[in-house]
C-alpha cells in the first residue's frame, strides 16, 4: 500500500478525528480511502451521465427511458 503524507485544515483535520473517535472508522486512513472510494464512484457515474448525454445530443435523442438511465446510473454508483 502506498503511503502518502498529506497537510489538512484544522477544521478537517478534527472532522476526521471526531469520525474515527465515533468508532465510525478505525483510522483517519481507512475514513480517507473511504471517502477517494465514494468520490470514484460519483466520478464513474458522472462519466456515464456525460456519454449518455452526448450521445443522445450526437443522436438527436436516446432510446432510453429516464427510468432506464436513472436505474443503469444507480447500478453503476453501487458498483
Amino acid at each position: 500500500m502506498a503511503r502518502q503524507s498529506i497537510s489538512l485544515t484544522e477544521a478537517n483535520d478534527e472532522w476526521l478525528k471526531a469520525q474515527v473517535n465515533s468508532k465510525e472508522y478505525a483510522s483517519k486512513s481507512e475514513l480517507v480511502n473511504d471517502l477517494i472510494r465514494q468520490a470514484r464512484q460519483q466520478q464513474r457515474q458522472i462519466d456515464f451521465i456525460r456519454m449518455k448525454l452526448e450521445k443522445a445530443e450526437k443522436s438527436g435523442f436516446t432510446t432510453d427511458s429516464k427510468e432506464q438511465i436513472l436505474a443503469a446510473s444507480k447500478s453503476l454508483l453501487n458498483g
